[in-house]
């Protein structure tokens, strides 16, 4: 559970990758459920690091191509895709504290 509320408090600082890293460090030899939490958390906040790079860059060149326009679709899109990360982080914090599996969507699994 620290690794993925962990990413939450770290992210304020665009770190969030920080906090699941730690734990399979520190904790992920001892328990393999630790591990697997642990390692899904670190491989949600390096896809979210990737597409948010990814995105920005297309933001960028449809707000620049639209002369701004763009703003009044990628802003809601965003703030969207925001609450749905909460949500997800949110979810697997109550499945690992539960003791139960728990799998990001759409995450790419870089990390075994």
């Amino acid at each position: 559970m620290a690794a993925h509320l962990g990413s939450l408090v770290a992210a304020w600082f665009a770190l969030g990758l920080l906090a699941p890293l730690a734990v399979l460090l520190i904790q992920g030899q001892k328990s393999d459920f630790v591990r697997r939490h642990a390692t899904e958390s670190l491989n949600f906040q390096i896809s979210i690091l990737l597409y948010a790079f990814v995105g920005t860059v297309l933001a960028f060149l449809v707000a620049v191509l639209t002369f701004g326009l763009g703003l009044f679709v990628i802003v809601p899109v965003v703030a969207l895709i925001a609450v749905l990360v909460l949500v997800a982080v949110v979810m697997a914090s109550v499945a690992a504290n539960r003791g139960d599996e728990f799998r990001y969507p759409l995450t790419i699994r870089i990390i075994s």
